[in-house]
């Protein structure tokens, strides 16, 4: 691609907030991060979205004639509109013009997209959305994989799954041998229903994950686990249940802390802890979602995102880039084929 700093094709069309927000935390990616942005859709929105006296010479627009609403089903709007920005986007990690791609716009959209341009990593069936959430111990974040790419799942699935969610874990996340979980209703192997009787046999088998058993609802954030599986239902429902629950968690500690005189006092000296708490808490630390087994970065952000976000999620597609997490999943199936 001519230069050795990372590229990230962004879908500046895509999301709540967008072009604004999404370019804003783009700028933000390039000056502190080091890496080269793509910015794709309208020129002219995008341009009228960059501060005053921005050198557009430094700036990277790709044209996008069009954009995936919020309510188009995804798989048709992605073939309907072939010059979409997400669509424009993918096709520029295709053509190997960028590193990563990154959309807060329609997530089935992207998840078309990824999967008709980029195509299957080979032996993955099935690509899954993972997100990082927060334990109750400091700086050991838990993946949690599927959140939302399939409702149902095989158990071959889940344990791909597996595999991916480990090589991620060990690579970006800097985990040694991670302990990789399966939710289900209880901690005994008998537990659950016949697929998840089936593909906790097929995680326990597999010799490239360090499988330590189920997974019940209160261990997802205890940090007994460094990756978890399950199907996109589950996992889509628990990701927004754990969103809510750390927006009311940090509403109810704006509200109560600062009553009377000396909460008002209390308020003031805890305030840098009361930041460390929103950080460790707040979904937008961590950006985006990593759409795991398609052949390329792809990164999945919140419909709502904004610039803080933004920069988040562009930081976790280049440490993937950097770590050639797409390499090592890939070598991973391609020893798992040898073998057998």
């Amino acid at each position: 691609m001519g230069s050795t700093r990372v590229r990230i094709a962004i879908d500046a069309m895509g999301g709540d907030h967008a072009p604004g927000e999404i370019v804003a935390g783009a700028l933000r990616a390039r000056e502190e991060l080091g890496v080269d942005i793509l910015l794709v859709g309208d020129p002219q929105q995008i341009e009228a979205a960059l501060p005053p006296k921005t050198n557009l010479g430094q700036v990277e627009i790709v044209t996008a004639q069009e954009a995936i609403a919020m309510d188009e089903e995804p798989l048709n709007a992605v073939r309907r509109k072939p010059k979409a920005s997400i669509n424009v986007a993918m096709d520029l990690v295709k053509q190997q013009k960028a590193d990563a791609v990154f959309s807060a716009g329609h997530s089935g959209a992207a998840m078309a997209s990824a999967l008709l341009r980029l195509g299957r990593l080979p032996g993955i069936e099935r690509p899954a959305i993972g997100t990082v959430f927060p334990t109750i111990i400091a700086g050991k974040p838990v993946l949690v994989l599927d959140v939302g790419a399939n409702v149902d799942c095989r158990p071959k699935f889940l344990e791909q799954f597996g595999v991916m969610g480990s090589a991620y874990s060990q690579y970006v996340l800097g985990t040694t041998e991670p302990k990789v979980g399966l939710l289900n209703i209880g901690e005994e192997d008998s537990k659950g229903n016949d697929a998840a009787v089936r593909a906790h046999q097929m995680l326990r088998e597999n010799s490239q994950i360090n499988f330590i058993g189920n997974a019940e609802g209160r261990d997802v954030l205890s940090g007994r686990f460094d990756v978890i599986v399950c199907d996109g239902f589950v996992g889509n429902v628990l990701l927004k249940f754990a969103e809510a629950v750390g927006e009311v968690i940090l509403q109810i500690l704006r509200e109560e802390l600062p009553q009377g005189l000396h909460g008002q006092i209390g308020s003031a000296l805890l305030k840098p802890n009361l930041k460390r708490v929103k950080q460790r808490m707040d979904h937008a630390e961590h950006g985006g979602a990593l759409l795991l087994g398609v052949a390329g970065v792809c990164l999945i952000g919140h419909g709502s995102s904004q610039a803080p976000s933004i920069f988040n999620a562009i930081r976790m597609a280049k440490e993937a880039v950097d770590n050639q997490v797409i390499q090592r999943i890939q070598s991973q199936y391609i020893l798992e084929r040898e073998s057998g």
